[in-house]
């Protein structure tokens, strides 16, 4: 419903109010503050949902004091949102005009300028684009400008860059739609592009799109796309039935496809069937070895038999680092010492280069009697504060490097800093719970500071406890020496309670907690993991019920101290399953511990470093070194005592005797 007459003179009186106060900055007291936030959060919700009664019902002082706050037009800006299909359109455009520049403004102008659209409004639209999107080739964008353009008459203005959108993969955006059929309409689309949209389809994989497409070409790129989908839903199927496809290149570029999906689930049965049609058919030196190398590859990370020997019968032209990496892993696992120095040194010089070959070389120079040259890469690699750092440093029973240096701080500067209003915004944002919105807008501030700005920022931010934006902002200068910044220990409390109720060291759930999220409280992942720890909704839910805690999704998840209970007692589950083996119990819940179980060793027993090694997926890999190198300095942070790393890296033990400790 409209607004009333009563509500609009209300609104262009808060307006009015707005812009003089946007004017004239105020400094406050520190308590002034920390009220201004909390009239703040009581609103927002109610604002966000469109209501401005909550802030109606407040004081005469109180709409004042809110009026002045720093964050006032991320009100307004969140209302205008809410209710932008009812209000007077002046209104929202004298925002814009005076708040142009603020992020709440920017994103309000985008909601606004997709309203005009919706609402049949495609000239003013058109000439926000015009102003703000140009260029910045976003499809829906784009082709709303052009429905504007076919509206006010444009069409030859429109062709062209039509059928550039057009002419793309995957399926467009709703918005194109309109476009798209006034292109096939007028007849603009030809064969050629068709084949064209065809072929990008094919590469991206989207076959139905292909299949489509392809009734508008003609019978055979129908055939084509049919074959495509039926290589892509049953890839051992198709391979077995290769005799009655066509010898042809698509043909051979489908069966390299299939193999490859095979492979991913049983690289030996994707090698017979792949040593089979290989053959009798034609393919090229690059599908031969591509094909062979993805066999190959996956073999040795599923630690299947004959992995080692496939990589090195690998020709010179389909050899990579990734090669190298999983022939030198796979030496390591069988402790072929003499075997991985050869494998080693066979890499690239930037490989060579990487901490984790430096640290194996030097271990295997030893084990292979050239001491002296073994313990000169491992006392160099020993003074630095990393994984493989601290593992050289045990090799040679070396004091760890975890010294480290405070950053120095320039009061005069950080003032300076702290009184600017980007940076203000960021802290406020950050302040009332809004912490993305505060990130996006510190990170756009800080990402033109020089070294030295930079490294104050990181201060700044370490005082205001925001220490992902710290911890960020020291990476991006190269300085990891400050370790109270870089480690520090939020929510001391709540991590030693839970910590001790899951019986797992909080040095641990700490060491995740970095890893996962630099203490994000609202952070979600590309999985949908969500909070300060990461916890996958579904896992979430079913650890609540366990220990009876109240549960309401998101909510909860992005609530720092449930989300640490509920972490900690995940990860203390993990430990109960892998009995007590923290290297396993990381490994797990990062990965899953139906993953790390398929990962465990048939027999025998397995040293925990060689292990960690030979992880199938890169991310778990360098998710489990980081977390244990984490642990090992908030170990030193918390109690000023070392606790060497080797000796919480229990030995691998063989999938039936770990599932028996699980069991029990």
């Amino acid at each position: 419903m409209p607004l009333t007459r009563n509500t609009a003179q209300r609104i262009h009186a808060c307006l009015a109010a707005l812009l003089f106060f946007a004017a004239s900055p105020v400094i406050l007291a520190d308590n002034a503050l920390d009220s201004q936030r909390e009239l703040f959060k009581r609103v927002y919700a109610d604002v966000e949902r469109g209501n401005w009664d909550a802030v109606e019902a407040l004081s005469a002082a109180e709409r004042q004091s809110l009026e002045h706050y720093t964050l006032y037009p991320d009100l307004r800006a969140a209302w205008f949102r809410a209710n932008l299909k009812k209000i007077d359109h002046g209104q929202v455009e004298d925002f814009l005009d005076h708040y142009g520049t603020l992020k709440p403004a920017r994103e309000l102008r985008y909601h606004y300028a997709l309203h005009l659209a919706r609402v049949g409004r495609l000239d003013s639209y058109l000439s926000i684009y015009q102003q703000f999107y140009q260029g910045l080739d976003v499809a829906k964008l784009d082709c709303l400008a052009l429905q504007a353009e076919l509206e006010a008459g444009r069409k030859v203005r429109v062709v062209n860059r039509a059928v550039d959108l057009w002419t793309v993969g995957e399926s467009q955006v709703g918005e194109c739609d309109p476009v798209f059929n006034f292109l096939s309409d007028e007849n603009h689309l030809r064969k050629t592009q068709y084949i064209r949209r065809f072929e990008l389809a094919i590469d991206a994989r989207e076959f139905s799109i292909a299949h489509w497409l392809g009734k508008s070409i003609d019978q055979q790129h129908i055939d084509i796309a049919s074959q495509w989908i039926t290589a892509q839903r049953n890839p051992a199927s198709f391979v077995r039935n290769d005799k009655k496809w066509t010898n042809d290149a698509a043909t051979r570029e489908q069966l390299v496809y299939a193999i490859e999906r095979i492979t991913y689930d049983d690289p030996e049965l994707a090698l017979t069937l792949w040593t089979g049609i290989s053959k009798g058919k034609r393919f090229s030196a690059e599908q031969e070895l591509r094909t062979s190398r993805h066999i190959a590859l996956w073999t040795a990370r599923d630690n299947l038999p004959g992995g080692y020997e496939l990589l090195t019968r690998l020709p010179l032209a389909a050899q990579s680092d990734e090669v190298m990496r999983w022939r030198a892993r796979l030496s390591l696992r069988k402790q072929d010492w003499s075997n991985l120095l050869t494998d080693i040194d066979a890499m690239s010089g930037a490989e060579l280069d990487t901490e984790e070959w430096r640290y194996w070389r030097g271990i295997a120079l030893r084990r292979n009697n050239r001491i002296p040259d073994g313990e000169a890469i491992l006392a160099e690699l020993a003074a630095e504060r990393s994984y493989y750092g601290f593992l050289a440093a045990d090799e040679l029973d070396l004091p760890y490097a975890l010294g480290g240096s405070a950053f120095v701080a320039d009061e005069k500067r950080l003032a300076e800093l702290g009184d600017r209003p980007d940076l203000t915004r960021a802290r406020e944002l950050f302040r009332v719970g809004l912490d993305g919105r505060g990130r996006s807008e510190w990170d756009a501030a800080v990402s033109f500071f020089d070294k030295a700005d930079k490294t104050q920022a990181a201060i700044l931010a370490h005082r205001w406890g925001w220490h992902s934006r710290a911890i960020a902002a020291a990476a991006s200068v190269g300085d990891y020496d400050d370790l109270s910044l870089r480690y520090p220990m939020p929510y001391d409390e709540t991590f030693q309670e839970y910590a001790a109720d899951a019986s797992i060291s909080p040095t641990w759930a700490y060491g995740v907690a970095r890893s996962e999220s630099l203490f994000m409280r609202d952070v979600r992942s590309s999985a949908g993991a969500i909070g300060l720890m990461q916890l996958m909704p579904a896992t979430g839910k079913k650890v609540a019920r366990e220990i009876r805690l109240p549960y309401s999704g998101v909510n909860t998840l992005t609530n720092a101290q449930s989300n640490i209970r509920l972490g900690t007692t995940y990860l203390g589950q993990m430990a109960d399953r892998y009995g007590g083996n923290q290297v396993l119990a990381t490994a797990a819940y990062n990965a899953g511990p139906h993953r790390v179980d398929a990962w465990l060793p048939q027999v025998g027993n397995l040293d925990a470093r060689v292990w960690i090694e030979n992880i199938p997926f890169n991310e778990t890999r360098g998710y489990v070194r980081r977390v244990l190198a984490a642990e090992t300095i908030f170990h030193y942070r918390m109690t000023g005592e070392v606790r060497r790393l080797s000796d919480e890296m229990l030995v691998v033990t063989a999938a039936s005797k770990t599932q028996q400790v699980a069991k029990n």
